[in-house]
């Protein structure tokens, strides 16, 4: 449990590590889109660093990283044939953005400082983790935009094909919420992120503080 929680707080990858934010930014305008990302990134990062960790010791020190880089492609590369094929609109939503988690700087960068050098169950367990702590991040930054920008939360849209349901949800009433579609254009994802960012460490390191 120790090595998941670092993962979601002491190096949450958003708001700590800083690492993944082309996408962050990208695809939080809805709050589907984000838990749908952050899954597809925790599976990549789970399998990659099993595979990673079990095959750490054959791999010489200079082709590590094509050597992972190849690993992770080619899992992203599954997941995008079954997106396509099973979840058509899922798959247009990410657009360029799926293909991209190739070279997201979380997988690649966990890859080389914890499956590479830490057993299975504990590179497993960061996968866990970090994936976690993205996705947390990814809800809350565009649960914030969503419902402030457009005054709606989206459950599920995309993926109703798949589930059978569609829950879009107005929160406010349109006579006690104006909302600011500003936070829905890149300006406002970057005033999002930097707001959160803020409140996290300013929380994060005051309970560090209130523990020694």
């Amino acid at each position: 449990m120790k090595i998941i929680k670092n993962g979601i707080l002491n190096e949450n990858p958003v708001f700590v590590l800083l690492l993944g934010l082309c996408s962050t930014l990208a695809i939080t305008t809805k709050f589907e889109n984000a838990y749908l990302m952050g899954i597809c990134v925790t599976l990549v990062l789970i399998v990659s660093n099993f595979v990673v960790s079990i095959i750490r010791k054959w791999i010489p020190s200079s082709v590590k990283t094509p050597v992972y880089i190849l690993i992770i492609a080619t899992l992203v590369t599954i997941m995008e044939l079954l997106l396509q094929y099973y979840a058509r609109d899922v798959y247009d939503i990410f657009g360029i953005y799926l293909p991209l988690i190739v070279v997201n700087c979380i997988i690649l960068g966990r890859a080389l400082a914890v499956a590479s050098k830490k057993t299975v169950g504990k590179s497993v367990l960061d996968g866990i983790g970090i994936g976690f702590g993205y996705t947390i991040a990814l809800m809350v930054i565009a649960c914030i935009r969503e419902v402030l920008g457009n005054n709606t939360i989206t459950f599920m849209d995309s993926i109703s094909s798949i589930t059978g349901y569609r829950a879009i949800y107005r929160v406010f009433p349109e006579n006690e919420l104006i909302p600011m579609s500003f936070l829905i254009s890149p300006a406002g994802a970057f005033l999002t992120l930097g707001i959160l960012m803020a409140i996290f460490n300013a929380i994060h390191k005051g309970g560090k503080h209130e523990s020694n």
